[in-house]
Formats: C-alpha cells, sequence, structure tokens
C-alpha cells in the first residue's frame, strides 16, 4: 500500500450548524426570461388553456354587450319623458320594450358569470396541477444534485426555496393568470364597442394607455429589484432561524442568545427594508393608473356632453360609452395593480430556476455493471481526492479490505476518516484513480445498486416521524416482524422498547425526544442489522453508548461482521481491538497501518493515541 496525502483542508461547510451563510448570491434573471420560462411551464395544459380561453372569450362577450344594450334601454326612458314633456299625445315609456331590453341584460350578465365561474375553476385545476409538477421537479431535481452543492447551501435557504418560493408561484400564477386573461379580453371588447359607438370618444380614451405602460413600465422596473431582494432574504432570515433553532441549546449553553438575537434583527431589518421599499414602490402604480382613469372619464364625460347638446350622440349611447370607457381602465388598472404580484412571483421563479440549473452530479451508466458475486471485498486503487482544486486531500492511496475483514480507521479529528467512506458511497466523485467492490468498478455501478450493498451507522443518529418499528425497518420495508424483532434483540433494542407502554408501536417524533441518545443510537445500529448489507460503515457509532451498552453491542456487532466487511471509524480505541487491520490517519495521511497489538509494539501514532486516552480515561 503506497499513501502520499496532503493536510486535509476542510470542507466546504461543516457538518453542523449553517454552512455557507456568507456565499455570494449570483445575479438573478432578468424579468423578461424568467416570465417567459415560467409561462413555458404551461405548455402541457395548453389543451384545458384553450378551453379556458374560450370560456374567457364568451364570458367577456357577454360582459361586454350588456353596457350598450343598457344603453337602448336608457334611451327608451329617456325618449319617452321627452315626449310626455312635449305632449305629444299617447307618448310615454314603453314599458314592454324596456322589460324586453331589461330581460335581454339579465340574460347577457348571468351567462357571463356562468362562464367565468366555469373558466376559473379549470383555471385553478391548470394552475395546481402546474405547481404540482414544478414541486415534482425540484424533489427529483435535489435527489441528482451532489453532496458538494448541499455543503454550500443553507438548510433554511434551500427550504425557503422548496416551501416558500413555489408557494407564492402557486399564488401568483392562481390569481393573475384569470384575472390577466379577463383584463386583456375586456380591454379588446371594449375598445371594439368604444369604436362603434363613436371613434372620437374612443381616442380620447385610448390616449390614457402609452401613459399607463410608461408609469407602469418606470414603477415596475424599481419594484423588481427590491423583490428579488425580498425573497433573497427571506431565505437568509429563514437559514438563520433554522440554524437557532437546531443548536438552541448550545445557544442558551454559552450565553450567545443576544447575539444570535442581534443577528435575527439585523436579518429581520434587511428583510422588512426590501419588502417595504418593493410594497411602496409598487403599490405607487394603484393610484397613478386611478388618476390617469378618472382625468380620461372627466374628459369624455365633457366632451360626450357636447355631444348630445348638438345630436350627434343620444343619452344612452353617451351612458354606455361612459360606462365602456371605466370597464376600459377597469382592467388596466387591474393589470397595473398586479404588477407587484407578479414581480413577486417572478423572482420566486428565478430562485427555483437557479435551483432547477445547479449542476447535478454524474448520472449513472446506461449499461450498469453488477459483480458477479456480492462478497464485500474493497479495494483503493492510487485513490486522488480533494475538496477544492488547490488543496489536494488524498493522493496515490491504495489499500484493500477482504470478505469478512474489519478495517479500523482511527486519528484525530479532521484528519479525514470520514472521507474514506465517503468516497466508496460516491458521495463525492474521485479526481484520480478508482474504487472497486467486488472487483468492479464504484463508478460504473448505478448508485442505487451500489449503496443497496452498504449499511451505514453515523454518529449523528436520525430518527423519523413514526413508530419505533417503521424506524427499525426503514431500510428494508418488506421485512417480516420476526426479522424485525430478531434485529431488534441482536443490538439489544428490544428490552427498552419492550418497557415502553406501546412497545414497538410506540410513535417516535421527527427529532426523536422520546427516546434518549443511546436508545436512538441502538435504534440505527438495529436499522443497519435488519437491512443485512455485504459491507458495513460505522462512523462512531457506539459514541452515545453507555459503557455497559456498548460491551453488548460490541459482542452483536462482532457476530454481524464476521461475514461482512465492516469500517470502523473509531475515536476510542477500546472498540477496535478486534479489528483485522487498523489505518492511523493523520492530515489526510495514512501514517501506521497494522492491527492493535502490531501497532502498540511500534510505539509510534496509534501508541501515542492509547497512551493519550487512557492516561486521560484514569486521571
Amino acid at each position: 500500500m503506497s499513501t502520499t496525502t496532503q493536510a486535509r483542508p476542510r470542507p466546504p461547510v461543516g457538518g453542523r450548524g449553517m454552512p455557507g451563510m456568507g456565499m455570494p448570491v449570483e445575479k438573478p434573471k432578468n424579468f423578461g426570461p424568467s416570465a417567459k420560462r415560467l409561462a413555458a411551464r404551461l405548455h402541457p395544459e395548453r389543451v384545458a388553456l384553450a378551453v379556458v380561453v374560450l370560456l374567457c372569450v364568451a364570458s367577456v362577450a357577454f360582459a361586454v354587450a350588456g353596457p350598450k344594450v343598457l344603453g337602448h334601454a336608457t334611451d327608451i326612458i329617456f325618449g319617452g319623458v321627452l315626449a310626455r314633456m312635449r305632449d305629444v299625445p299617447g307618448a310615454g315609456i314603453d314599458f314592454s320594450a324596456l322589460a324586453g331590453v331589461l330581460t335581454w341584460v339579465l340574460g347577457l350578465y348571468l351567462a357571463s358569470s356562468l362562464f367565468g365561474w366555469v373558466q376559473g375553476r379549470l383555471l385553478n385545476d391548470v394552475v395546481q396541477r402546474v405547481v404540482y409538477r414544478l414541486r415534482e421537479d425540484v424533489e427529483a431535481k435535489l435527489h441528482r444534485l451532489p453532496l458538494r452543492y448541499f455543503d454550500r447551501q443553507p438548510r433554511g435557504e434551500l427550504l425557503s426555496r422548496v416551501t416558500n418560493d413555489i408557494d407564492n408561484i402557486s399564488t401568483t400564477l392562481q390569481q393573475t393568470l384569470s384575472q390577466l386573461l379577463t383584463s386583456l379580453l375586456t380591454v379588446v371588447g371594449v375598445v371594439v364597442m368604444m369604436l362603434t359607438i363613436s371613434p372620437l370618444l374612443a381616442l380620447i380614451a385610448l390616449a390614457v394607455i402609452p401613459l399607463s405602460v410608461v408609469v407602469t413600465g418606470v414603477i415596475g422596473k424599481r419594484a423588481q429589484k427590491k423583490f428579488v431582494a425580498q425573497w433573497r432574504q427571506t431565505g437568509a432570515l429563514n437559514a438563520h432561524i433554522e440554524e437557532a433553532f437546531t443548536g438552541h441549546q448550545l445557544v442558551t449553553v454559552f450565553g450567545r442568545q443576544r447575539e444570535s438575537e442581534a443577528e435575527f434583527r439585523r436579518r429581520n431589518d434587511e428583510l422588512f427594508e426590501s419588502a417595504h421599499g418593493a410594497q411602496f414602490i409598487s403599490g405607487l402604480i394603484m393610484p397613478a393608473m386611478m388618476f390617469l382613469s378618472n382625468l380620461s372619464y372627466v374628459v369624455v364625460a365633457v366632451v360626450g356632453g357636447l355631444r348630445i347638446t348638438s345630436g350627434t350622440m343620444t343619452l344612452g349611447e353617451v351612458q354606455a360609452f361612459i360606462q365602456y370607457s371605466r370597464q376600459f381602465t377597469q382592467p388596466l388598472t387591474q393589470v397595473a395593480s398586479m404588477a407587484n404580484l407578479m414581480q413577486s412571483g417572478v423572482a420566486s421563479a428565478e430562485r427555483v430556476f437557479e435551483l432547477l440549473d445547479a449542476e447535478e452530479q454524474e448520472p449513472d451508466p446506461r449499461e450498469a455493471a453488477v459483480a458477479a458475486q456480492r462478497r464485500g471485498r474493497v479495494e483503493f486503487e492510487h485513490v486522488s481526492f480533494s475538496y477544492r482544486e488547490d488543496q489536494p486531500l488524498i493522493e496515490d492511496l491504495s489499500l484493500v479490505a477482504e470478505p469478512g475483514q474489519t478495517v479500523a480507521i482511527v486519528g484525530p479529528t479532521g484528519a479525514g476518516k470520514t472521507t474514506l467512506v465517503n468516497l466508496i458511497l460516491r458521495f463525492y466523485e474521485l479526481d484520480g484513480g478508482r474504487i472497486t467492490l467486488d472487483g468492479v468498478d464504484v463508478r460504473s455501478m448505478r448508485r442505487e445498486d451500489l449503496r443497496s450493498q452498504v449499511g451505514m451507522v453515523l454518529q449523528d443518529t436520525w430518527l423519523f416521524g413514526g413508530t419505533i418499528r417503521d424506524n427499525i425497518a426503514y431500510g428494508r420495508p418488506e421485512a417480516t416482524e420476526e426479522e424485525i424483532l430478531a434485529a431488534a434483540r441482536a443490538t439489544f433494542v428490544d428490552p427498552f422498547v419492550r418497557s415502553l407502554p406501546d412497545g414497538y408501536d410506540t410513535v417516535i417524533d421527527e427529532e426523536g425526544t422520546n427516546v434518549s441518545a443511546g436508545q436512538k443510537q441502538l435504534l440505527t445500529i438495529a436499522r443497519a442489522f435488519l437491512a443485512s448489507p455485504s459491507l458495513l460503515i460505522l462512523d462512531e457509532a457506539t459514541s452515545s453508548v453507555d459503557t455497559r451498552t456498548e460491551s453488548l453491542v460490541q459482542h452483536a456487532m462482532a457476530a454481524l461482521r464476521s461475514s461482512r466487511t465492516s469500517f470502523v471509524i473509531a475515536h476510542r480505541l477500546s472498540t477496535i481491538r478486534d479489528a483485522d487491520l487498523i489505518l492511523v490517519m493523520e492530515e489526510g495521511r495514512i501514517v501506521e497501518q497494522g492491527t492493535h497489538d502490531q501497532l502498540l509494539e511500534r510505539e509510534g501514532a496509534y501508541r501515542r493515541l492509547y497512551n493519550a486516552q487512557f492516561a486521560a480515561a484514569t486521571s
């Protein structure tokens, strides 16, 4: 075995706490490209959207026709009143004609409402399916991302993108698509009706459009930057909160509550400023549009009155036109008022698209290799690896773990012990050399096939919300009750579980607060036992177990390791005395290897570790 390694740098982030808090944020995409990409996700729903458009056209058409028909009713009333004032014989209001017109108006508005309701219901289904697929894409993407990506992303920030930002996209699509479609069609319909009544008044009303576009564009451009900052700072605040809550005990023990509160206030203030600025700036659109709308309304009313007195228009036509002018400016105002929501939704879409565009891990080979027989032989052949290109960690490392052999890896914290087993599992890709499992290069295997042969027990225990039975069977859901009980007995889980009121049906919360740290560790060991892998990786697996239980678990592990290759990472040297091979690592290098007795006789690094540990234990 040849080993030439250099000092191990720390990975980009630590295993605990919140990594990457100070990392630079990439410049977000422009509004246009992101909005187009978000709209492209509606393409699978094009048939349903076509039906939505047709229903919306029908609804708007009936609604737009209403004022003109209602204008005839006004003319009937005005004509009848005017004829009576002139004492025309038999003159008066034609109530029969008036009733017919009003019936038509009622029917038009009822039909418009019905089509609008159906269109809204169908569009809601479309939006929910689009967001459903987006969540699926994000979930699938997370499984294709390399571990390096998660090393560089604060958990709170990542969770904010997966939850808050997607929810914001859903809200934006739900509230804007229907209103935007209805508003645009209403504008088109109203313009057509206004032109048929009076081209002159139509030109006066249309003059507000370029002014509206300019106002919306200027204000919206300023608001977009604020919304991007708002959602970025929302993610940063969530990251800090997640970190503070996860490490609440440490924050309290070390008296860092004031510093944590100060950091929270700083990030909360930043979020307040960006959110306040975004809402304030975008909120200017609505008053500006209302001012332009009212200005247009006054001009139309004055000119319309003059045309009535000149006899070129009837009162009903002017009334209908005024209604249309209000209907014309109202959808423009609604579109403008939706600008802040659209800006916010696109800002969230940018953040989600950044996640979807992140570089993925190397894909599994199409024709995956499979070992002829699962024996658990692991070989490192001239392996090189580094977390950073400019800081090599492992160079030209070679070693062999024979089937059934127990290989213990010891050394001070940061020596690179966990890195070796992470490379076996392909959590990180090699820079050079190769690792084989039963003669097959792990890079030529599917990750699922590779990891299905490995059972892993970590120092950091992790239990899932569910029963104790579910947690033991997590790695092998098809296991029978007898197999679960056998694994529990082998790992000494059975005695303490039977002392619980609900036994194996005891529900464990996600944090595992209703069982002790040692009991959680035993449950994770039982989980690995039940999976029955050909290769075991035990990373400080007994660190949270008391001395008496540790002795029992060591006997169980010895029986389990008899037919399996095992890599044991340990700080407590008493747990690896019986290992077939002990590797001693310092600063990323394997400085010694041999059995426990051989290494003690050499009086080298292992002997120093051993003496330091047991001298500390007896002092």
